[in-house]
Formats: structure tokens, C-alpha cells, sequence
């Protein structure tokens, strides 16, 4: 049994018929962007390419000067 399946198993242990429709009422809502949730929901992305956009400076000065161009033989 997946993890959903036992969470879902769960809920209904817990709570009753009314108060799993205002989760299920609220969770849509929050889903369909009507209402503002106060924490982010998990990033899948996020997980699977924690590295994506993580920029970091290198420790090293850039150069001050051109680099000197060989001639053409």
C-alpha cells in the first residue's frame, strides 16, 4: 500500500465525513490558487534538481587586463 493510500486511511480514521469535506474543500481551494497558504507546498522539481540555478562566485578576482592575443601564422 503507497503512502497516499495510507495517509488517506488515516484521515478517515480521525475525522468525520463533514470535517473531511472542509479538507478536501480547502486543500482544492488552496490548489486552484483562490485561497493563500501560509507554508509553500513540497517542490517536486526542487528535489529531483536541488543544484538548478545555485550560483556561486568564484573566490578567484576576474581579470583586470585583456588576454594577449597570439599572432596568426
Amino acid at each position: 500500500m503507497d503512502q497516499i493510500s495510507r495517509f488517506v486511511i488515516w484521515l478517515c480514521s480521525k475525522f468525520s465525513r463533514e470535517q473531511l469535506e472542509l479538507i478536501v474543500k480547502e486543500l482544492s481551494d488552496i490548489l486552484q490558487g483562490r485561497k493563500e497558504f501560509p507554508v509553500n507546498p513540497k517542490d517536486v522539481f526542487r528535489e529531483k534538481h536541488p543544484n538548478y540555478r545555485d550560483f556561486h562566485v568564484d573566490s578567484t578576482p576576474p581579470l583586470t587586463e585583456s588576454a594577449k592575443k597570439k599572432p596568426k601564422t
